[in-house]
């Protein structure tokens, strides 16, 4: 079994975590998260992306607003909502946790 097969749960489980960051800095499309994933160990592609978007914005976490393209039809751009900036900061304050008790245990 390839090592890093086993860590594919991992990411998927992180990917919300990482959209929340993303989606924290500015409205953000989706052609410009996947842009930003691409290069990254969270790589991933529209059919994955869509339907968490759906769950996070079903959990109140993300909204989007409509607005108007040069290039083509009308976008959604998705941005955190009070309670999506909440969950972020919990999350981000679990991580900080987890990598000092990782630390802890040592190499």
């Amino acid at each position: 079994m390839d090592p890093t097969e086993k860590l594919a749960p991992l990411r998927k489980g992180l990917l919300e975590f990482v959209i929340l960051k993303i989606v924290a800095g500015d409205k953000v499309y989706v052609a410009d998260m996947l842009k930003l994933l691409g290069p990254t160990e969270f790589s991933t592609q529209e059919g994955t992306l869509y339907p968490l978007l759906s769950k996070l914005r079903r959990e109140e976490l993300v909204d989007y607003e409509w607005q108007e393209s040069d290039a083509g039809p009308p976008r959604k751009y998705y941005k955190l909502t009070p309670k999506g900036r909440t969950q972020l900061t919990t999350l981000n304050d679990y991580w900080k946790n987890l990598n000092r008790t990782l630390a802890d245990f040592g190499n």
